[in-house]
């Protein structure tokens, strides 16, 4: 079988498509993947191709003379692009919507999707309570996009995503976590923060997972890569949230007991600082959510299904 994959030319938005990109690869059918080339790197082993002039988002006619020259028996595109399921239904293909997390929440400049089958890698105890009531879903468990890197634990992991990192909140979240003697990983995004402490570590870019697995806490922006990430390890989070759906993620993060947060106006070195401390009575929540991610469907699983949808 031949399946198609397209997303938007975002970390947040393609990767969280690759694991079942690879899964069907593995298990025998033809994958092949449309994105923006800034994305092509992750997408290795993939066929990544562009459509059309492609950078970022992907519109209707820029995949279908690829529809017409792949011919797929199946199409899987993310959320944030909608109009791929509008060319695979124009040619007759059937598509199914791949989630990065919880439900795109009403305005942030994405349109919520609607109709159609859904691909859900959010766990059912955080995703939201409509979709869940409404939608025809199809539990993916959330596998971590994972590169290569090797930390020493225990550690604290801060980030704030590849859009929403500012040099005043790295800073301040930065001065708030030294004063707690833990070494701390810093992926800055490229953002520039100057001389640290020599227990902070600065990267432009980190193995996100890695650092993860040797985490005592998280702490971003809410961005749902690293939400689910860290709650696939069932590390305690702090959340300080800036834009998007990361208001949303916090809210649902903070009712489940899984994360503390801080709000733009709340946010100082102190409180930062305050917050973590308590992140810690926060571990046997996220541990629930951890257990509940891994009795998921693996992408392995549902791979093997795919055919099921396919025309």
């Amino acid at each position: 079988m031949r399946v198609l994959f397209a997303g938007l030319a975002s970390a947040g938005h393609t990767y969280p498509m690759v694991p079942l990109a690879v899964a069907a690869r593995d298990v025998g059918h033809e994958v092949h993947f449309a994105a923006g080339e800034h994305v092509h790197a992750a997408l290795r082993g993939l066929n990544p191709f562009r459509p059309a002039d492609s950078f970022y988002e992907i519109y209707a006619e820029d995949l279908e003379p690829d529809l017409k020259r792949l011919r797929p028996d199946l199409v899987v595109h993310g959320w944030g692009v909608p109009e791929v399921a509008v060319a695979a239904r124009r040619a007759g293909i059937p598509a199914l919507w791949h989630g990065f997390g919880r439900m795109i929440p009403d305005g942030i400049g994405f349109d919520r999707p609607s109709g159609g089958v859904h691909l859900d890698i959010c766990p059912p105890s955080l995703q939201d309570a409509d979709f869940l009531a409404t939608a025809e879903r199809i539990p993916l468990r959330p596998v971590p996009f994972a590169e290569p890197g090797e930390f020493r634990g225990p550690l604290i992991y801060l980030t704030l995503g590849t859009a929403f990192g500012t040099p005043e909140v790295l800073k301040t979240a930065i001065e708030g976590l030294a004063t707690l003697g833990t070494p701390v990983v810093v992926a800055t995004g490229g953002v520039p923060v100057g001389p640290q402490p020599a227990h902070v570590t600065v990267q432009a870019w980190v193995p996100q997972a890695a650092a993860i697995a040797h985490a005592d806490l998280v702490v971003h922006h809410g961005g749902s890569g690293t939400t689910l990430a860290a709650l696939a390890a069932g590390v305690p989070q702090l959340v300080l949230p800036q834009g998007a759906d990361q208001f949303a993620n916090a809210e649902a993060l903070l009712t489940a007991g899984a994360a503390v947060r801080l709000l733009p106006g709340e946010l100082s070195a102190d409180a930062v600082a305050e917050q973590a401390r308590k992140a810690s009575a926060c571990r046997d929540a996220a541990r629930a959510i951890a257990g509940e991610i891994a009795a998921m469907p693996s992408p392995a699983e549902v791979a093997r299904e795919l055919p099921k949808h396919a025309k």
